[in-house]
């Protein structure tokens, strides 16, 4: 059977975070306790009307398939949840809802990737978006983005890198692994200049929620032709319900159906009916304190881990995560973490996954854990260093 295995899989990498939290829980169950700041999940969850409108969903038997788009209620609601925050009329009809902001990167390339042709990305990125592209046979080109451009791709480098053979670019504001937005006035430059090739833009907008130092925007705002990701998972602290949803363009929606119909059907029923209550005055105040907490554990970490040693050139403006350059300690970041692991009890990841250029000398560090846990892993962390 294995001789059967498609050659797209080639062009895969496994998830080497997930290999790290296989270690980590094989520690946790020989006794070792650890402080988790690895994984990219709030310690948040689902606040009291979400998890009533789950319960009232299924009493009342809302249990079949939806319409492949979604339940319309939702799609209206996040239509009036652009207009509350961001200003913008983005028509219900645009809004597909989706099982995860991964089911609405599967149907964005398999709309918009033809094989063989380049997607730009900034490295580092995050790793599933290159292999979106990769499974439909598209080829991700990274290009490395330092601390100089907020490891964001600029305009400048676009035009620099797009080539006969590049179809669009595909990015994400705020971004992981590096908690960094693309300034509005360079993302409508970009958005300009892949317009101008005939290209297609898509934005990866999931924790466009938790953005801490400006207003936020969407990428919605600057043009009509862009592919917009979002996600229940991040601000509205619902991973594990599995629900997303993508914007685009008018003229994209049929292909989008269509696709949507024979490659998942539909997202949760349960998911979508419990979503609608995300958008109640008492969840969105929940959700604000929550953003303000997640500001208050940036604002003491990264001067910590700066003091520390760690490089830290770029404040994260969004997202939970520090991406620190830790080659003051190691030439290898993947045995660097890996120490911390099993010597300090912090879990930290390398940063082998989100692309060569950073791989063996950054780290991401999340603090989607408690104040008092960040503490506790700045301490350990101290310890640790002092005997390297």
């Amino acid at each position: 059977m294995e001789n059967n295995l498609a050659s797209r899989l080639n062009n895969i990498a496994p998830f080497h975070v997930m290999e790290l939290m296989k270690m980590a829980a094989e520690r946790e169950a020989q006794g070792q306790h650890l402080i988790h700041m690895g994984i990219g999940e709030p310690d948040f969850t689902a606040p009291p009307a979400v998890l009533v409108a789950a319960s009232q969903a299924m009493a009342d038997g809302r249990l079949q398939y939806t319409a492949a788009l979604g339940v319309p209620a939702l799609r209206e609601a996040i239509s009036a949840h652009y207009r509350q925050t961001y200003g913008l009329n983005i028509p219900a009809a645009r809004i597909v809802v989706t099982a995860g902001a991964s089911a609405a990167l599967l149907l964005a390339c398999a709309a918009l990737v033809e094989p063989g042709r380049e997607v730009l990305m900034p490295d580092p990125c995050y790793p599933c978006n290159r292999h979106f592209v990769a499974a439909f046979e598209g080829k991700a080109r990274l290009i490395a983005s330092g601390p100089e451009q907020r490891f964001q791709l600029s305009d400048e480098m676009l035009r620099q890198h797009w080539g006969e053979n590049t179809g669009g670019v595909l990015l994400a504001s705020p971004s992981n692994p590096t908690g960094t937005s693309i300034a509005s006035a360079e993302l409508a430059k970009i958005i300009s200049s892949v317009r101008q090739r005939g290209g297609f833009t898509i934005v990866d907008e999931i924790y466009q929620g938790l953005c801490y130092d400006a207003a936020p925007f969407s990428a919605l705002s600057l043009a009509e032709d862009v592919v917009v990701i979002n996600s229940f998972s991040k601000y509205f602290n619902m991973t594990g319900w599995r629900l997303g949803w993508l914007v685009v363009p008018e003229s994209m929606l049929a292909a989008v159906e269509k696709l949507a119909q024979n490659l998942f059907i539909c997202a949760s029923s349960v998911a979508q009916y419990a979503a609608l209550a995300c958008f109640a005055p008492e969840s969105l105040a929940i959700y604000e304190a929550r953003k303000a907490e997640f500001r208050r554990r940036r604002d003491y970490l990264v001067p910590a881990l700066r003091e520390l040693g760690f490089g830290v050139p770029v404040m994260p403006d969004g997202a939970f995560y520090v991406y620190a350059d830790c080659s003051r300690f190691s030439d290898d970041a993947d045995r660097f973490a890996k120490e911390v692991l099993y010597q300090a009890g912090v879990v930290i990841v390398p940063g082998l996954d989100f692309g060569p250029s950073t791989a063996s000398t950054h780290v991401r560090i999340s603090y989607a854990n408690s104040l008092e846990n960040l503490q506790e892993a700045v301490a350990r962390l101290r310890l640790f260093l002092a005997k390297k």
